[in-house]
């Protein structure tokens, strides 16, 4: 018989905790204890953070007000098989187009998760991790066009990131735009070893649940299901 292997989960997620990097202009995350064991029987937190911190998903609402909200989106776009493009290597504020996703591309259906593999989570809480690449109009429609409508990076954002002190840009976020219209979500700022998986041929399954919230994202566990 051929031996098999016992599925592992990973978490993929960044731990919230005050005082975590938020994008530039977002709220600050603060977490602080509301009442204690000692003199209210039971530990409660309190919190206070961005629907866009720490590993979130956007929601088409995100980025226009006629779009679904968070509440609104099939939950079957929070999971699915993945499948990895490895953008590993890339140049800083590399603008990514088709070409680059050509492997990936070829094997994209209908219900996959497209993951982003840039590296980019190797520079998370530095200044650096702000010039990540991204994609342009022409590789968003190319996901588009292959069905995907559920997309995970392992960085700040699918558009690019101003440098700190820098204008905040046009706010025009083609790419947020081109994924977002045609019904799809955004998970950003992952990390996890999913690469790794791809190359052992391990089976990789996405869950990227958030709360049930109609607003425009929310954080989320991130898990990865290794068969």
């Amino acid at each position: 018989m051929t031996p098999t292997t016992s599925p592992t989960w990973v978490d993929l997620s960044v731990p919230l905790m005050t005082g975590m990097p938020v994008c530039p202009g977002d709220p600050e995350v603060e977490i602080d204890t509301a009442l204690r064991v000692t003199e209210d029987g039971v530990n409660v937190q309190r919190l206070r953070l961005g629907s866009q911190s720490g590993t979130h998903v956007d929601a088409p609402f995100h980025v226009d007000d006629r779009w679904p909200t968070l509440d609104e989106v099939p939950l079957d776009r929070f999971t699915g098989p993945a499948v990895v493009a490895d953008l590993r290597g890339l140049a800083p504020r590399t603008a990514v187009t088709p070409p680059h996703l050509a492997p990936a591309l070829e094997r994209l259906r209908p219900g996959t998760v497209l993951v982003l593999a840039t590296g980019w989570s190797a520079y998370w809480g530095t200044a650096h991790y702000l010039a990540h690449p991204w994609l342009t109009s022409e590789a968003a429609r190319a996901i588009v066009d292959a069905g995907v409508r559920t997309l995970a990076v392992d960085a700040l954002s699918v558009d690019p990131t101003p440098e700190l002190g820098d204008a905040q840009g046009d706010g025009s976020l083609p790419a947020h735009r081109l994924l977002c219209g045609a019904g799809a979500v955004i998970a950003e700022n992952h990390l996890g070893p999913v690469l790794d998986a791809r190359a052992a041929h391990r089976l990789v399954e996405l869950s990227l649940f958030p709360l049930r919230l109609a607003a425009d994202g929310a954080p989320v566990r991130a898990v990865a299901r290794l068969g």
